[in-house]
């Protein structure tokens, strides 16, 4: 991965110049971040007006709290265009974004340590707090940053620290956002949508994921679980789930949370820890992400079970001799 200082930012500018069509996607079961990076850079590209340009994502479900952000209401399921460039948004690997891409020129933007590398230019700043901010700091240099584009970086810069609270933060983050400030995004304006707008079915899914806790290796691991059951109960769709596991994370002497979801489409586990890489653990699952967050898939398996894989994993790589509480 190149240094940012380093990187060829002007192939960028040629590649997106040389395309006829620009297809946007962001990954699978999205997070703010890969929406706002998407959306970003979406209204960015149409507002020049060169080119046609769609922002698409596979997933039935977004999360509605972001429906403020300008774009997000022309967002796609399918993509439209044929031989468009592709832009993928905050995606470590190239089957997350759900789409056969065989042949397609990529430009990958994201800041995945995990990050497969897939593009024909990628664009990936591990040391970046968020995948929009990789964005910001690629586009600015060749484009005046539009008031909406600036919100939409700002949201997913935003989400992604956790309101600037991970390890991540850091002076350029600070700077990024005071740019994205200066340029027309409303921090109270966007911290409102993501603070005040929760769902019911939200807090009755949060509640039965709090009821399952469990905890493991003299309360070190912590882990939270939440049925298709569960799910149907309470009315709860994937993007309600978001946050959960820093629930667990937040207890005083957790150094490793897991959240595991069990949907139709399979399994989803949830990995935040308070200095141990989750992201090594999450690899040997075929999963990835950061040092500190990471998540994983599991197509099929009982819950409980897949749990227990886990744990185990977490004990061999990162605590020793672990139980569980009685």
């Amino acid at each position: 991965m190149v240094n940012p200082e380093d990187f060829p930012y002007d192939a960028v500018e040629t590649l997106i110049e040389e395309a006829e069509s620009v297809s946007i996607l962001s990954h699978l079961n999205p997070d703010p971040d890969t929406i706002g990076t998407a959306l970003g850079i979406y209204t960015l590209l149409k507002a020049s007006k060169k080119r046609r340009v769609e922002v698409v994502n596979a997933s039935k479900e977004l999360p509605r709290h972001l429906d403020f952000l300008s774009g997000f209401e022309k967002i796609k399921t399918k993509i439209e265009y044929e031989n468009s460039l592709i832009i993928a948004c905050d995606c470590g690997s190239i089957h997350r974004l759900g789409f056969e891409l065989e042949g397609r020129k990529i430009l990958n933007i994201d800041h995945h340590r995990s990050n497969d590398l897939y593009g024909t230019i990628n664009v990936v700043f591990p040391e970046y707090a968020s995948a929009s901010q990789v964005a910001f700091g690629l586009f600015k240099k060749h484009h005046t940053i539009p008031v909406k584009s600036a919100e939409a970086f700002y949201a997913a810069l935003l989400s992604d620290t956790r309101y600037f609270t991970t390890g991540s933060v850091t002076e350029q983050v600070f700077k990024a956002a005071q740019e994205l400030v200066e340029l027309g995004a409303d921090p109270g304006k966007i911290a409102y949508h993501f603070t005040q707008r929760r769902s019911l079915a939200s807090f009755r899914i949060l509640q039965r994921a709090l009821n399952s806790l469990h905890l493991y290796s003299d309360a070190r691991i912590a882990v939270l679980h939440v049925s298709k059951e569960d799910i149907a109960a309470s009315g709860a769709k994937v993007p309600d789930m978001e946050g959960i596991v820093d629930y667990a994370r937040s207890l005083a002497t957790v150094e490793v949370a897991v959240f595991a979801m069990e949907t139709d489409d399979g399994i989803r586990i949830s990995l935040r820890s308070k200095g141990i890489d989750v992201n090594a653990i999450a690899a040997a699952f075929g999963g990835g992400g950061h040092k500190v967050a990471a998540g994983i898939t599991f197509q099929a398996g009982n819950l409980q079970q897949i749990i227990d894989t886990i744990i185990v994993k977490i004990q061999e790589t990162g605590l020793n001799n672990g139980k569980k509480e009685a």
